[in-house]
């Protein structure tokens, strides 16, 4: 391995990775000459950004659904049938279905835990037998700060990140002496579509933290895939003040409406900015 570019010409999979942190991941591993294979289940999404980034490198793109078992297996076949050797797996695909459980359909309540939980477990599981294959490598977990604190309104969003944080670790302990390092990135709220497109009925606690950009999410996966950490927590601040708040309950709730009112005040002005920004194009 070339200690100054650990990734050049080992192979990454990134599932998610037409948009938002896939897709900025997906540039970060190619500018640093990783073969890309992509994850979606948008086919036409996913020849965007693999055209975007051919010149730079080589890429694969999978038009699935990463709840499937079988597909996730395939996946991995396809993969080595490419290129090989596979060398990291970047479980980014998420789903969050907002508002109270009472207003949320069965379907959606299943989908969140499907797509956050199950997907990232099945994955996993099929990646090992690749990874060792390669001599090692490394899964890296896109979790969230809702999985470091539980928060209304968020509840079974918050339950599939806490659940992947604990299978991040747990297999980790499980594959310790293996070579292939387990980590988890946890980031407050990031600047994607993913919030930003719902802005309205995103809860406003959720903007009392500061927003992290794609890109940024996109660089600590690269470093947690080969540091010797298992988690990092985006904005650092963010996740100390979570940890407190799970550790001091009460804290938390006389916090609550102190951020709530800040976050309300954020989101005004993200939502004026966007407004403005509309205007403008």
């Amino acid at each position: 391995m070339d200690a100054s570019n650990p990734f050049k010409n080992k192979t990454v999979i990134i599932t998610g990775g037409s948009a938002g942190v896939g897709a900025a991941a997906a540039r970060r591993f190619a500018s640093a000459g990783a073969n890309l294979v992509l994850v979606a289940r948008n086919k036409k999404n996913l020849e965007v950004i693999a055209e975007e980034l051919r010149p730079q490198t080589r890429v694969m793109i999978v038009a699935m659904d990463v709840c499937d078992p079988d597909a996730c297996m395939n996946l991995f076949k396809k993969a080595e049938y490419e290129f090989e050797l596979i060398h990291y797996l970047i479980n980014n695909a998420g789903f969050h279905a907002r508002g109270p459980v009472l207003r949320q359909t069965p379907e959606d309540l299943a989908r969140m835990i499907d797509v956050n939980i199950k997907a990232p477990i099945l994955l996993s599981r099929a990646a090992i037998p690749y990874l060792e294959k390669a001599g090692g490598g490394a899964i890296v977990n896109v979790a969230s700060l809702a999985g470091r604190l539980p928060l209304a309104n968020a509840a079974t969003y918050s339950a599939s990140k806490f659940a992947l944080r604990a299978f991040t670790f747990g297999l980790g302990e499980e594959l310790a002496g293996t070579g292939i390092k387990l980590a988890a990135v946890s980031p407050g709220p990031i600047d994607t579509g993913f919030i930003m497109d719902n802005i309205d009925i995103v809860a406003d606690i959720t903007f009392s933290q500061p927003l992290s950009t794609a890109d940024e999410v996109a660089v600590e996966i690269m470093k947690l895939a080969v540091n010797d950490k298992r988690e990092r927590s985006m904005p650092p601040a963010s996740g100390l003040l979570t940890h407190v708040n799970y550790l001091f309950p009460g804290v938390a709730r006389l916090l609550r409406p102190l951020m709530e009112r800040r976050g309300r005040a954020v989101k005004r002005q993200l939502k004026e900015q966007m407004r403005a920004k509309a205007d403008n194009d």
